[in-house]
């Protein structure tokens, strides 16, 4: 059987196409990173800008999975930039590849959510998309082999993620990410103002959040719906913006990185 892979889109521009240069700023933006808080994670949220903007903030999030051999799957879901979708896309393919080597995808599992009338098969929908290629080298670094399930979001409801994200859920051999950016081009002080209170909606389980708070908000919606059934404690791991990593302060865009556990459960 031919093996199809996506190459990846924006190695090179969002993060560095070499591997050893990739691996080395992945490593050093893990090490320095230092969450307030231990917790077993069973759900992130993390940004997707390029690498110098929101790296540390990702970093945040993907440090509390080092060392944790049970997960095997990784359920990954953002927003679409570049092609419309009606529903959740899956992509035809075997793996997503990166300069750090090839995942593989889980395909009998995609194949069990195909039959739901939101979710769609799109290749285009994912070949040039950004908002989940650059998760992926933070989950080969802490995480090494696993496989992946990767959803690009685009028209669709609250409970059409929460539907997906239910069948999907699985046990501790599951994480589910998502992938999100908070406001965009604000000034700094009422970024920080508007994505405070972002992040407050998120903590407190409320929702709907909308897509000027977060582009990522269908997901991080169906999120916040699924976790109604699941007993799940969230914690804001980071909250900071462009103008706090590497940009001028005149137009910021937001980043904000949780986790959804079990405290003190490592």
């Amino acid at each position: 059987m031919n093996i199809h892979t996506r190459p990846p889109a924006v190695a090179g521009m969002f993060y560095p196409a070499d591997t050893n240069t990739l691996s080395q700023q992945v490593d050093t933006m893990l090490v320095q990173a230092n969450p307030a808080i231990r917790v077993c994670p069973k759900a992130l949220i993390a940004p997707h800008a390029g690498y110098v903007y929101s790296g540390p903030v990702a970093a945040s999030a993907y440090i509390l999975l080092q060392g944790m051999k049970r997960i095997s799957r990784v359920v990954l879901l953002g927003p679409v930039h570049r092609v419309p979708v009606s529903g959740l896309a899956l992509p035809e393919v075997d793996s997503f590849s990166t300069p750090l080597g090839d995942i593989p995808l889980d395909k009998a599992t995609m194949d069990s959510i195909a039959h739901l009338p939101q979710v769609i098969w799109s290749n285009a929908a994912h070949a040039q998309e950004h908002s989940l290629e650059v998760h992926l080298p933070f989950l080969q670094r802490v995480l090494g082999e696993f496989r992946l399930v990767p959803l690009a979001v685009g028209d669709a409801s609250s409970k059409d993620v929460a539907e997906v994200l239910d069948l999907l859920w699985g046990g501790d051999e599951t994480l589910i990410v998502i992938s999100s950016d908070l406001s965009h081009y604000l000034p700094y002080d009422q970024a920080k103002k508007v994505d405070q209170i972002t992040a407050d909606i998120i903590l407190a389980g409320e929702w709907p959040i909308h897509h000027e708070q977060a582009c990522g908000a269908t997901p991080i919606n169906g999120l916040l719906a699924a976790l109604g059934r699941h007993a799940l404690t969230p914690h804001l791991l980071d909250l900071r913006n462009s103008g706090d990593t590497a940009g001028d302060r005149q137009r910021v865009v937001g980043y904000g990185a949780f986790v959804f556990g079990q405290s003190d459960q490592i």
